[in-house]
This record gives structure tokens, C-alpha cells and sequence, in this order.
């Protein structure tokens, strides 16, 4: 078997090794085999003058041996070596002596006996140590600067190989349920009253912009009237908001379409992609049909629209209890229309002051004036609020909460959808602190999805005095409901649909309007868009539904959020190659930059950078 061959240049003479097997993949069955070798100096260790090199690829590591006795020139240039320096090896494949046996490793049986050693790349020192313990303590901007050394760490490594598994059972999904893979434009029309957008100006039409997709949602669209039927795509979609864990500027989502389907149609198709999904990067299967959970008991039930089903402490609504109590602020809200719920974060009676001041802050910052709690230990009940309680009180919260020694009672007593929404904060954070006490575990691999269904169509903007769309102005209404966008908008339902999992959601999509006259009277006669402003952005749209556009409808699904999940990991950033910092920044290549003086002519723009106060 040829092995290497020769090439010259300005440098020198440079073998080039014929690579026969990766790092991960000799065993027991290839002893006495001659083997080549190539990657990256994992670690290098010296036991009495004989050298062992981990090499490393992206599959896995083989430890290598250079035994000086065999070629003492060989010997001598591997113990120069520096860990991250590029090698490729040439050498016989040998069974590990009896006790030295790396069994974590799957090539630990054996090691290579090296007889030949090209240095292809000499490294420096990293700036941090690539091992995944080392290397998740280094401040993220130091591995964002260098994310060339922190994609070669075996996590990061793992992380776009399941990217990858995950990107292609997608694919062969819906090629196998006879989708057609169809790519949008990037440069849209600016759409200004959704998020945030990037604006790209234009050369040959001066003063004129474009827009970065936000998403593929009318082209989609227009792609059911123009009789595709079925459309997917894996999408670059851009959007100018503050950054998140969850967040990133500029995301991929896998966006789907279909015509002549209803919401259940919907549901099936994408729980078989689901189901494939897990078992092909997991091993994992997934049960079905996922549970359906209406808007309205989402909230009751979790205080939030993405409910983390892991563990409990849901809320209880106690508003006919305290309609006579003596505590008036309880009294007076729950007779003035509002709600007064509770959840019992148990165990979490051990809560210091400083933990309870930073859950009453962020109960603060959804609009509670304080936090109400009770805290039970030795079988006494411990509040200022306590004494305004009567015994026909205490008994009910009791009884609906499960009241046991060790617990915390929490309130919120406020307008119905902000009562939930505290508490449905306040239960994260409490289930996290139980969780570092060790009195909770809540497992990343324990796969709770739930649909979460019928939410509003619209929601009212008290300050602009509007209705706005709940998702998106394209939503479809129950048909039921439809009759009430007249009369009272904000009871209309949506026929829209989120998928959430583990308390993140996935992705959302609608039964879309496809009729022109209903898309035009949700424009103008309930989200109040003047009919100028509604033929300059949507004109194209409404015109091509004049056209025969069938009933359709669809989802996106994000698929870094996915992949995150399906990693263990709560940050995306953790599973895009080069992703931004949440000052939206690539510190590897250290954009974004100012552009030159002879640009911005081209472009027939001028900047005016804010000055400094």
C-alpha cells in the first residue's frame, strides 16, 4: 500500500501522507497493520525518555508512540512537539501493554508505533485549554476571538455534527412527504411594523432600501397560489433585535408550506418530523400524538405560553376565595376583575433574603407592586400577611396547594394576564433554585412537548389605542370566531399553533387567510393600516390572491433552537459555527467596521454617528 509521496516547493521537500483511517476508528482487528495517521496533537506525555502523542481528528484520538530506542531522531522531534501542531503519522498498529488500557477511549486497546513523523504545521500556545472542562470556563468573547481553537474542542466538534445529522434528517423528511425544497430571496421590501430590520441600500436606485428577510412568510405564500403545494426550506432569516441566549441575529429556521390542510394536517406532519429526527441524532423516540394545550390553560396552569412541563408548581387560582377577605389587597382586586393566583415552590421554605428580594425583582419588573408569600416551617405558618387569613381561607389554600412542612406559598394578585405572567416567572425561578439545593432535578433529555393552541387573533395596544396582531396579520381566525372581528376583536381565536419543548419554543405557524377579502378587512377595518399603507406593502399579495389561492398553511421551526436542545445547551451560539456576541459583534473578524468614504458615495448615503453626552 502506497502511503506517502513527495512534493517540492520553495519551503523544502514535504511528504504527503495518504491518510488510511481516522482517530477514532483502529481497533484490536488491525493489529500488525501499517496505518497513516493525520490531525492535531491532543496532549503529549513523557514516561522515562519514550513519547506518547493523543492524535487527535474530528472523529476522535489515537495515542501515538515514539520510542527512541526504535529511531532516536524520531524520538527527539516528537518530544519537541507543541499541543494543537498539525502531524500526520506513519506506524504500526500494537496491542496497549496489560494495565495501560484506556477504556473511555474506543481506540484504547491499541496504540500506533510510529516510524515516520511529518510536522505539516507547528502550533503556538493556545490562549485557553481545548478540553471541554477547561474551555466552557474561559470567557466566551476570549473563545469567539479564537472560535477556530473552540470549534476543535470534542463538544463543539459533537455539537455541528449533530447540526449536520439534524439539518439532513430534516431533508429527507420532507423530501420523503414529496416537499419541494424552494430557496426565497434574502432582499426583501422593508416591512416596518414587525421587528427590527437590516436595511440594505441600493446603488442603482438611490434613496431606495432593501430589507434582510425576517422570514420567507408571503413569498411562501405566494408560492401555494402559484400551485406548489408543498414548500420547504432551510432559511437564513436577519432581524435588528437585542440578543439572547436564544437569540441571534441573523438565524436559520426550516420553514414549511402546504396547501389544502388544516391544523391537525399540520400537527402530524411535523411530529413525524420530530419523531425522526430524535431517533436519528438521539437514538430517541418520541411518543405522539403531542399533547394540545389551549392558550388560556397554558396560562392558568404555567403562568407563560411556553410551559416547562418538567416539573410542577403550577399556578391556582384562588380569586372566589379571597372575594371576602380581610387582606384588601386581595379583596379589592379580586372584586375589581382581577385574579389572585399561587404556586408552592415546595421545599424552597429555606429561601434566603437575598434569593426572595431577587424573585420580588423580577415580579417587579412584570408589574407587581411586591411579592405576597408564606413560608411554612415547624408547622407554623410565617407572613405578615398570615393574620388577615381565616381558617376557611387557610383550608382551601391547603387543600389546592398540598401545603406541607418546608414550603413557600407565592402570590400575585393583579389584572389576569399579568398575575400569570409573574408567577409563571417567579415558578422558573424558584424551580432553579430548588434545583442548585439539590431538591429538583429537571433533566435536559426529558422531552416534554406540548402544543400550545387557539391563542388570540389580536391583542390591544393600550397605548396606541390599536389592535395588533397576536402572531402575524396573516392568521387565519376560527371560523367560529369570525364573525366577532367586528364586533369584539380581542375574542376572536387564532388558528395558530406553537410547539414547545422543555419550556423553549421551537416554532409557530397558522392556517393562513387565504381569501382577499378577509385579508383586506384585517388590514384595514381591524388593524386600522390605512388603505394606502396596506397597497404599498401587501398590494402584490392581496392581487395574487384574486388569483385562486387555495386554503394553506404552515410553520417554522427554529432550527438552531432545536439543535441547541437536542445538545444540551441553552445557548445557540453554542451550535452556529460563527455566531454574534450579544452586542452583536464577530470578534474573530471583528466586524461590523466602517466602510470607506467612496462607499458610502456609491451608495448615496451619509452616517451620523451619535455623539457621546
Amino acid at each position: 500500500m502506497r502511503l506517502l509521496s513527495a512534493v517540492s516547493c520553495s519551503f523544502g521537500l514535504y511528504l504527503i501522507m495518504n491518510r488510511t483511517h481516522h482517530c477514532a476508528q483502529l481497533t484490536k482487528a488491525d493489529l500488525d497493520t501499517t496505518v497513516s495517521l493525520a490531525g492535531w496533537v491532543d496532549s503529549i506525555r513523557d514516561h522515562g525518555g519514550i513519547n506518547f502523542i493523543d492524535l487527535r481528528d474530528r472523529n476522535g484520538i489515537t495515542q501515538v508512540k515514539f520510542d527512541p530506542q526504535d529511531d532516536a531522531n524520531l524520538g527527539g522531534r516528537a518530544a519537541h512537539l507543541k499541543p494543537e501542531s498539525v502531524i500526520s503519522i506513519t506506524g504500526k498498529v500494537v496491542e496497549r501493554p496489560e494495565g495501560t488500557v484506556n477504556s473511555s477511549l474506543p481506540t484504547g486497546e491499541i496504540e500506533v508505533n510510529a516510524t515516520v513523523l511529518e510536522i505539516l504545521n507547528a502550533s503556538e500556545t493556545p490562549p485557553f485549554p481545548l478540553d471541554d472542562a477547561g474551555g466552557d470556563k474561559v470567557n466566551e468573547d476570549l473563545r469567539l476571538t479564537y472560535r477556530y481553537l473552540d470549534l476543535r474542542r470534542p463538544k463543539m466538534t459533537k455539537n455541528l455534527q449533530i447540526r449536520h445529522k439534524a439539518s439532513k434528517s430534516i431533508r429527507d423528511y420532507f423530501d420523503s412527504q414529496e416537499f419541494i425544497e424552494i430557496e426565497t430571496p434574502s432582499l426583501f421590501k422593508s416591512t416596518p411594523e414587525g421587528a427590527r430590520e437590516y436595511l440594505v441600500p441600493s446603488r442603482i436606485h438611490p434613496g431606495e432600501f432593501y430589507a434582510l428577510s425576517q422570514s420567507p412568510q408571503q413569498y411562501k405564500q405566494i408560492l401555494m397560489v402559484a400551485g406548489v403545494e408543498k414548500y420547504f426550506q432551510i432559511a437564513r432569516c436577519f432581524r435588528d433585535e437585542d440578543l439572547r441566549a436564544d437569540r441571534q441575529m441573523e438565524f436559520t429556521q426550516v420553514d414549511v408550506e402546504a396547501s389544502f390542510v388544516t391544523r391537525e394536517d399540520i400537527y402530524a406532519l411535523f411530529e413525524g418530523m420530530l419523531k425522526k429526527v430524535w431517533k436519528d441524532v438521539l437514538g430517541t423516540e418520541i411518543e405522539t400524538p403531542i399533547l394540545r394545550m389551549p392558550f388560556h390553560e397554558a396560562m392558568n396552569r404555567f403562568g407563560v405560553d411556553k410551559p416547562d412541563m418538567r416539573f410542577g408548581f403550577e399556578l391556582v387560582d384562588f380569586t372566589e376565595t379571597f372575594k371576602k377577605s380581610s387582606f384588601k389587597v386581595f379583596s379589592g382586586t379580586a372584586n375589581g376583575g382581577g385574579s389572585i393566583k399561587a404556586i408552592n415552590a415546595k421545599g424552597l421554605a429555606d429561601i434566603t433574603q437575598g434569593e426572595l428580594k431577587n424573585l420580588e425583582e423580577a415580579a417587579k419588573s412584570l408589574g407587581a407592586k411586591g411579592l405576597a408569600f408564606i413560608k411554612i416551617e415547624g408547622g407554623e405558618w410565617k407572613s405578615p400577611i398570615v393574620k388577615f387569613f381565616n381558617d376557611e381561607e387557610k383550608a382551601a389554600l391547603t387543600a389546592q396547594l398540598n401545603i406541607e412542612d418546608g414550603d413557600i406559598i407565592i402570590f400575585a394578585a393583579s389584572e389576569w394576564e399579568q398575575a400569570c405572567a409573574i408567577l409563571g416567572r417567579v415558578r422558573l425561578d424558584a424551580a432553579q433554585l430548588l434545583v442548585k439545593r439539590e431538591k429538583l432535578t429537571i433533566r435536559h433529555d426529558d422531552w416534554k412537548f406540548v402544543w400550545v393552541i387557539e391563542f388570540p387573533l389580536m391583542s390591544y395596544d393600550e397605548e396606541r389605542g390599536v389592535f395588533a396582531a397576536t402572531h402575524h396579520p396573516f392568521t387565519s381566525p376560527v371560523p367560529e370566531d369570525i364573525e366577532l372581528l367586528d364586533s369584539d376583536p380581542k375574542k376572536v381565536r387564532g388558528q395558530h399553533y406553537d410547539l414547545v419543548l422543555n419550556g423553549m419554543e421551537l416554532g409557530g405557524g397558522s392556517i393562513r387567510i387565504h381569501q382577499p377579502e378577509l385579508q383586506k378587512k384585517v388590514f384595514e377595518d381591524v388593524l386600522k393600516i390605512p388603505q394606502d399603507v396596506v397597497e404599498s406593502r401587501f398590494g402584490y399579495m392581496l392581487k395574487a390572491f384574486t388569483f385562486g389561492a387555495p386554503p394553506h398553511g404552515g410553520i417554522a421551526f427554529g432550527l438552531d433552537r432545536m439543535v441547541a436542545l437536542l445538545c444540551g445547551t441553552t445557548s445557540i451560539r453554542d451550535v452556529i459555527a460563527f455566531p454574534k456576541t450579544q452586542r452583536g459583534q464577530d470578534l474573530m473578524a471583528q466586524s461590523p467596521t466602517p466602510v470607506t468614504a467612496k462607499q458610502l458615495k456609491e451608495l448615496h448615503i451619509q452616517t451620523v454617528v451619535p455623539t457621546e453626552e
